[in-house]
């Protein structure tokens, strides 16, 4: 039984969805913490201990973790765009390393999880499994065995593209390139698909979403994107590609970036960024330096807020277009320099629950948003894997092979 809801709802509807989190958690798609102890410390763990209250400059710490009925991260191993080659390929590897240090270091909060089954273990034991994605194709360089070698380091899902093209991909805040895949980004496709690494199409162009899903041969996910239909922006994903997921059987993570869900951030971003790079910061940057620099040009331009029912509304509407076992939850925290009312930090995951709960979401669906669909669908990838690897070799394609 649940329990008696107040007149205004909202104390009920709160203390109901914390206690459906202790059950089934949230796993989070997508957080960037290791590129912002980058930024922040270069990776100086001594320097900003997320056991402690970091919230002077992270969204992220343990006890917020906990208090946001997080049980399940993937940690964003991201680099920027900007960066190529081997710069690219070793940046990458030193994201690895730092989360690989943050398990040794809170072995009592984060358990490292490679398999569906360590999530489940992870859940069992009341720690927060962990889980990395890479962030853009740009990391492996354009070379199949390096992303053979990222597979066996942990890594369980690449995004295909970031901000920027790449050869064998286009993104979806790039100018159209290959028209969406090329051959060689379909064997990279298909090569993830054997070794069991989720194909995460956020940040992709939409030519690259419809080939992806006609050449995979396991459930795909966007880890941290949300409903075009809603808010048209190109980093979020139409209705005709929603409309394939079940089919598919992968997952739509939504996002919290105000300027992908909330139509009047758009252009106000824009000249944010505009303003950010005529300061010579990148328009990402979350350091000091570079929220200061926000936090001056908002002075003079105020900002359009999302809330937490700006996220409620393209949940509602993910839901219809691709169905209830085919969402989730993927904020971008210490990706983004804002963040939408209510969802400040990863503590803030109830808050979201509880909209929903206001919205007549049923416990049944709510468990499969913060938890179920996104085990699911590792679990699919591995099952492919399983079947794949019998009968494909690893691929020694390259770049110059398939596309000349």
């Amino acid at each position: 039984m649940t329990a008696p809801v107040p007149a205004d709802g909202s104390l009920g509807f709160l203390d109901r969805a914390r206690a459906l989190l202790t059950e089934f958690p949230v796993v989070d798609g997508h957080n960037d913490l290791p590129w912002a102890l980058r930024e922040h410390v270069r990776y100086d763990l001594d320097r900003l201990d997320i056991a402690d209250d970091t919230s002077a400059q992270l969204h992220t710490d343990l006890p917020r973790l906990r208090r946001g009925g997080v049980g399940g991260q993937f940690w964003s191993v991201y680099v920027r765009s900007d960066m190529a080659g081997d710069d690219a390929v070793s940046a990458t590897l030193e994201q690895i390393d730092v989360v690989g240090r943050l398990l040794a270091r809170y072995p009592d909060d984060l358990a490292r999880a490679l398999t569906a089954d360590d999530m489940e273990a992870a859940r069992r034991q009341g720690r927060i499994a962990s889980l990395m994605g890479a962030e853009g194709g740009h990391s492996i360089n354009n070379s199949l065995a390096t992303l053979r070698a990222l597979y066996t380091l942990g890594v369980r899902y690449m995004t295909l593209t970031h901000n920027d093209n790449l050869r064998w991909a286009d993104s979806a805040t790039d100018e159209p390139g290959v028209g969406g895949l090329s051959a060689f980004g379909r064997e990279v496709v298909r090569e993830m698909n054997r070794v069991g690494m989720l194909v995460d199409l956020s940040h992709v162009a939409a030519t690259t979403m419809r080939d992806a899903l006609a050449v995979t041969e396991a459930p795909v996910i966007f880890s941290h994107s949300s409903a075009r239909a809603v808010c048209d922006h190109p980093r979020n994903v139409p209705d005709d590609v929603l409309e394939l997921l079940p089919a598919n059987g992968g997952v739509a993570m939504v996002t919290f970036v105000p300027k992908f869900i909330l139509p009047e951030a758009v252009e106000w971003t824009r000249r944010a960024d505009e303003n950010m790079n005529a300061h010579g910061l990148h328009h990402l940057a979350t350091t000091p330096e570079a929220m200061k620099v926000h936090e001056t040009f908002e002075a003079a331009h105020p900002r359009p807020v999302a809330t937490v029912a700006t996220v409620a509304d393209h949940l509602d509407h993910m839901r219809e277009a691709a169905g209830v076992d085919h969402i989730g939850i993927g904020g971008d925290f210490d990706g983004t320099p804002f963040t939408p009312e209510g969802l400040e930090d990863v503590a803030g995951y109830p808050n979201l629950i509880a909209e929903l709960l206001a919205r007549n979401w049923s416990t049944p669906d709510i468990s499969k948003l913060t938890w179920q669909n996104a085990v699911r669908v590792l679990r699919a990838a591995e099952d492919a894997s399983r079947a794949l690897k019998p009968t494909r070799a690893p691929s020694q394609a390259t770049i110059e092979d398939l596309d000349g």
